[in-house]
């Protein structure tokens, strides 16, 4: 192995450290965040479930971007298209599996449940 190549590869690795830690720091920053917001109760319900949602989406992209290192590959970019459709088969499952329990539950209300259910929820 030549001295150039040593040099480049000891070079990528501290690149590579570098991204690790400005990752966990950010990451454990916004969880922080996170926790600090929710024990306060420094928001309102709504915008503190808004803000929660919005900081975990943020450490969502600070994970893919510095963690899993997705975007930066050479083409084809198959990493990235098969992280896309995981994603896609994820929010699927998630979304129909929310559907499913919430039709269930108001198929299965009893009658006082029902009419309060329709008087509350639906306005009628």
């Amino acid at each position: 192995m030549s001295k150039s190549a040593i040099v480049s590869h000891h070079q990528t690795s501290d690149v590579k450290l570098k991204t690790y830690v400005i990752g966990f720091v950010v990451s454990v920053l916004l969880t922080l965040t996170s926790y600090y917001l929710v024990v306060n109760q420094i928001l309102s319900h709504y915008i503190l479930v808004t803000t929660i949602i919005v900081l975990a989406l943020v450490q969502f992209t600070i994970q893919i971007i510095f963690f899993l290192h997705l975007g930066n590959e050479s083409k084809p970019r198959w990493k990235t298209l098969v992280f896309c459709f995981m994603f896609i088969i994820v929010i699927i499952l998630v979304v129909g599996s929310l559907w499913i329990m919430n039709n269930l539950n108001y198929n299965t209300m009893n009658g006082p449940e029902l009419l309060h259910h329709m008087r509350v929820e639906e306005g009628l």
